[in-house]
């Protein structure tokens, strides 16, 4: 009972950090497991089966809050349930972790690119044009195959590609990838149910992740709309960092003080860029105010994600 307990919290907290940055869910459940002993397969399996209802919950209560764009959704969740179940169904028999420094590497890049770009102020709107379907299908491919075989990474690779894309405000973003998830996460619960049949999934651990998601899910939604984008950026930025460099450091069978240094320096990096975030923030919020944000003026503009002054 005490480790049911300890599972629902995990999975409340981790769909806090996923409902509100697009990311983490599964790569924190999954993690859970994985120290637990559990194999990767029934691991990665289990956290998806919950993720059904989790994410179900999320993207009800992000659309109840504005921050879905359905254009997104449905080009990005389709290409993203067929890469879910291809990666299912590979996971169930072969081992992908000599993928995993490679898919690390990339994302810890984009995440440095996240930290540096919204460390600085950023600029009124301009015209971007919309995301487009050759870029939305090929992303939620390799993002949807990467999360089933991983354990997690839907939210890791569609969410910092979207943001550095610049042309969809952060809460959409992860409204959008959030909402789309859930029929990424139901095909990859079908593509394991092939692989490994119904044994292959931990009924009870299921159970206490969903529990402790779906109380998560609605002050998740909320959250993301009332975080500046500013912040949300260098947090987002943040989370992919140390979470990929931990992959890169274990992959290398870095040393443990050579370690504790590296995580230093980089959560010191996160602090910084942290700071510049808020000083920046506040720079713009004064210009707004002084400008006293008439109609027509720049002050007035919305703020576009991911440019720079």
């Amino acid at each position: 009972m005490r480790k049911l307990l300890v599972l629902a919290l995990v999975g409340l907290a981790a769909q806090l950090v996923d409902g509100s940055l697009g990311m983490a869910y599964g790569l924190t459940s999954s993690t859970l497991l994985l120290v637990a002993g559990v194999a990767p397969a029934a691991a990665s399996a289990s956290v998806h089966l919950a993720e059904i209802g989790t994410t179900l919950a999320a993207g009800v209560a992000h659309w109840r809050f504005g921050n879905v764009d359905w254009r997104v959704v449905a080009r990005i969740a389709v290409p993203g349930a067929l890469g879910a179940f291809a990666g299912a169904t590979f996971l169930s028999s072969i081992s992908t972790e000599s993928a995993a420094p490679w898919m690390a590497g990339i994302l810890l890049a984009l995440g440095a690119y996240l930290l540096i770009r919204f460390s600085r102020p950023l600029r009124a709107a301009r015209a971007a044009g919309r995301l487009r379907g050759r870029f939305l299908g090929p992303l939620g491919l390799v993002a949807g195959f990467v999360d089933a075989t991983g354990g997690g990474g839907w939210g890791p690779v569609a969410t910092p590609a979207l943001l550095v894309s610049g042309r969809l405000e952060p809460r959409r973003v992860i409204g959008s990838v959030d909402t789309a998830e859930f029929v990424v996460a139901a095909a990859a619960s079908a593509g394991f149910l092939i692989g490994l049949g119904s044994e292959g999934f931990l009924l009870p651990t299921v159970a206490a992740l969903l529990v402790g998601g779906l109380i998560a899910a609605p002050v998740a939604a909320w959250l993301v709309r009332i975080v500046p984008a500013q912040l949300l950026g260098a947090a987002v930025g943040g989370v992919i960092v140390l979470t990929n460099a931990r992959t890169l450091l274990r992959v290398g069978n870095v040393g443990g003080g050579l370690t504790a240094l590296t995580y230093g320096l980089l959560a010191a990096g996160w602090v910084a860029a942290l700071a510049l975030a808020v000083r920046a923030l506040g720079g713009t919020r004064r210009a707004r105010a002084l400008a006293g944000a008439a109609p027509g003026s720049a002050a007035s503009r919305p703020v576009a994600v991911g440019a720079d002054v």
